[in-house]
């Protein structure tokens, strides 16, 4: 795939680098913030070969790219900087839009630590379980720290995240987390004495590993900090402005701020305790149907706050992972029936790699580019991943760390109770199973091979006279595009020359010559070449950019 082609039809679609106002991605998808959506030509970039879809229901323009999306953003980042500027568009949101926004800015740049924490766990826990190290060990103890890291610095990375999307100074926003997680503070909290700040009470409270409250205190300082620029005479702003904000800020956030964040983060952790004492199955089954849907419109940030808060809180959850892994797996199931039982070429292909995908936790490709275009297998992955959820949610499966939900992260189910993991595997067989079965019952409408579509339509019968000699003789094309005359002959002699008629696009006539072209790679590709010179013959890879002249051919 040619990156570089690629990032520029992207660029290009959105409405060029000036209508981008920021840029990040995640595991699949590139995270356009627009200034203005109306120029986002969505069917063009659809229709770009290397895009799997587009998401712009929720608060950010999302492009699926699959796994190649880290090198796309490579080659966007060379073209441009799209974190400049503000965005005329993030002050037009509202509601839920506005709150998904929010979630997903501050959570989406700090999914690859939490990844990698999750995996380094998962790691260790197969090390102990296998007898290959020993938790007295300091090799282990060293890597367990490393694992635990990224949960205890959580207010510090929120909050450099929080800041960046509530548009303040960011690192005003890692001196806010800084400030929780101080060893003096923890000390304080440990010794349980009463403290006072200003003649005011100070409830201790860890904030190690929480996550709402730094949220809570950054989204406040942005307008603190934009006071303290107001009133600030320009001379000395440099000095006085973050002065102003931490003298502010700081005690707040002990005092007000810190305390208030720290009981919404429980009381969400004990509504979600409340669901499980009174339905334990609920929230795995509900998340294993319509977790599908949820990532098609960006729904699934929205518990990413609960997920994580009780990650930190109480070592494991059940709110995303263990719903959101039968759902993975029903996907990979579906969408590997489709590979079995269709007949076009290009979507067994397809098919065939996005289902093993799906089955290791990246479940984009297969979504988009399979279950939502039949329909018919989303059907059955949804209730494929209800069924399974219905069965972890009644053995109380958990998640112990971070991570995709998949078959290559499954040992982020191992933890304290040995039959967690096992329960978990019995869930990702139903899923599978029932998925695949139910695909294969109910079907789906089966696309044409394209040669094939082209032989339908081109291929006509041959009309012949029956007069002693052959007047006229109409052969059809093999190939789409005009039919171009060279000769006009009668009687077996050529009467008149007519000068052809180059057509300005044509597939599969053309072979691109450039190695690194997609067609080189990936088989299932047309050759689509567009005329640039009609008098000297000469025509341009689509993809590529390659330049073919009809006389070397």
């Amino acid at each position: 795939m040619n990156y570089e082609n690629l990032a520029k039809q992207i660029l290009k679609n959105v409405g060029g680098q000036e209508n981008v106002s920021n840029l990040t991605h995640c595991a699949t998808r590139l995270r356009f913030n627009l200034k203005d959506l109306s120029k986002a030509n969505t069917e063009a970039i659809k229709k770009t070969k290397g895009v799997m879809g587009v998401v712009d229901k929720g608060a950010q323009y999302q492009i699926i790219i699959g796994s190649d999306v880290a090198n796309v953003y490579k080659e966007l980042l060379k073209i441009g900087n799209f974190q400049s500027s503000s965005s005329k568009n993030d002050g037009e949101k509202k509601g839920l839009d506005k709150i998904f926004d929010i979630i997903a800015g501050t959570f989406t740049p700090i999914l690859p630590p939490l990844t990698a924490a999750g995996m380094l766990k998962a790691v260790l826990v197969l090390l102990t379980t296998f007898g290959l190290m020993s938790k007295e060990s300091q090799t282990y103890y060293i890597l367990s720290f490393m694992a635990d890291a990224i949960f205890f610095l959580f207010p510090v990375a929120l909050g450099y995240t929080a800041a960046v999307k509530f548009k303040c100074n960011p690192f005003m926003g890692i001196l806010m987390g800084g400030i929780m997680i101080h060893p003096n503070w923890t000390a304080l909290v440990n010794a349980k004495e009463a403290v006072t700040l200003f003649g005011l009470p100070v409830k201790l409270v860890s904030y190690t590993s929480s996550v709402i409250p730094i949220i809570l205190v950054v989204w406040v300082m942005s307008y603190v900090e934009n006071f303290a620029d107001k009133i600030s005479p320009k001379p000395i702003k440099f000095f006085s402005k973050p002065l102003i904000t931490i003298l502010v800020m700081g005690p707040l956030a002990l005092i007000a701020l810190g305390p208030i964040g720290s009981v919404l983060g429980e009381g969400l952790a004990d509504i979600v305790t409340a669901i499980n004492n009174v339905a334990p199955w609920s929230i795995p089954m509900i998340i294993g149907g319509v977790s599908p849907l949820l990532v098609l419109v960006g729904m699934h940030y929205a518990f990413f706050p609960l997920a994580f808060n009780d990650l930190a809180l109480k070592g494991s959850e059940n709110v995303l992972g263990p719903g959101m892994l039968v759902s993975n797996i029903a996907q990979g199931g579906a969408v590997l029936c489709v590979s079995l039982k269709t007949k076009n070429r290009d979507l067994k292909q397809l098919a065939g790699s996005a289902g093993l995908t799906a089955l290791l936790g990246i479940t984009e490709p297969a979504m988009y580019g399979v279950t939502m275009k039949l329909k018919k297998p989303l059907i059955a992955v949804c209730s494929g991943g209800a069924l399974a959820g219905l069965y972890i949610g009644l053995m109380g499966v958990v998640r112990y760390s971070s991570g995709a939900p998949g078959l290559a992260s499954i040992a982020i189910f191992i933890g304290e109770n040995p039959m967690n993991i096992v329960h978990a595997l019995i869930g990702c067989a139903i899923a599978f199973v029932s998925a695949f079965a139910l695909t294969w019952i109910i079907g789906f409408e089966d696309p044409a091979n394209e040669d094939d579509q082209i032989e339908d339509e081109s291929l006509e019968e041959v009309a012949v006279d029956k007069a002693p000699l052959m007047n006229k003789i109409t052969i059809a094309s093999p190939l789409k595009g005009n039919i171009v005359p060279l000769n006009e002959v009668k009687d077996e002699r050529i009467v008149r020359k007519v000068r052809p008629e180059l057509p300005e696009k044509v597939e599969n006539i053309l072979i691109c010559n450039n190695p690194r072209c997609i067609t080189v790679d990936e088989k299932y590709v047309p050759h689509s070449f567009i005329l640039m010179d009609r008098e000297k013959g000469t025509y341009r890879c689509e993809y590529c950019d390659h330049i073919t002249k009809l006389s070397e051919v």
